[in-house]
């Protein structure tokens, strides 16, 4: 572990290699799992406030699902997450080509909305936790869905950190990326 100012930070997301492939995975993060993607409390009211910009990009059954249940809903553990279908596929993907897709990251690149997606989305495989004495954690979610990501990373030679560079920056600030540099290349020399 690493402490960079109020974060803890898993050395595995500098020592170990990933980057995503969906010609392999197919987009099957977006399908697989036990709940929704998490999201924060302030995503929600954006989500609700974008939905007539990313709607028009969803499945059918997502956007029933989203209708029924609303923006977000409460998984096993009471935390927000992002509503199913059918207790699969997040509520706010769709198909392209046997890919399942973000609506919301599709709307956002067209320049229908400022909202980019879900910042667990965005930063996966890693997951942040909120501390109770206000740090944070950042640690390497390793799932086997994402194998084909594993072997994309290690062939490129990207580390985790680096092939998730933008959603960093957007939840933390350039400061802290290149603070996460700096400790990769201290534990390469060290």
């Amino acid at each position: 572990m690493i402490e960079i100012d109020d974060k803890i930070v898993s050395a595995d997301l500098l020592r170990e290699c990933f980057a995503c492939d969906l010609s392999k995975c197919k987009g099957i993060c977006c399908v697989e799992g036990n709940a929704g993607a998490p999201l924060e409390e302030e995503e929600v009211g954006i989500l609700e406030r974008e939905y007539e910009a990313y709607k028009p990009f969803m499945a059918g059954e997502g956007v029933a699902a989203v209708e029924e249940q609303g923006f977000a809903v409460l998984d096993e553990d009471g935390d927000l997450t992002t509503p199913l279908v059918n207790d699969a596929e997040c509520a706010y993907s769709y198909r392209e080509n046997g890919i399942t897709l973000c609506a919301i990251e599709r709307a956002w690149r067209e320049g229908k909305t400022s909202f980019h997606k879900p910042i667990s989305c965005h930063l996966y495989p890693i997951r942040v936790t909120k501390f109770s004495n206000g740090t944070f954690g950042l640690n390497y979610h390793r799932w086997s869905v994402c194998k084909s990501a594993c072997e994309c990373g290690k062939k490129l030679g990207i580390p985790v950190y680096k092939s998730l560079k933008e959603p960093i920056i957007r939840q933390f600030g350039e400061e802290f990326y290149e603070a996460l540099e700096a400790a990769e290349q201290y534990i390469k020399t060290h």
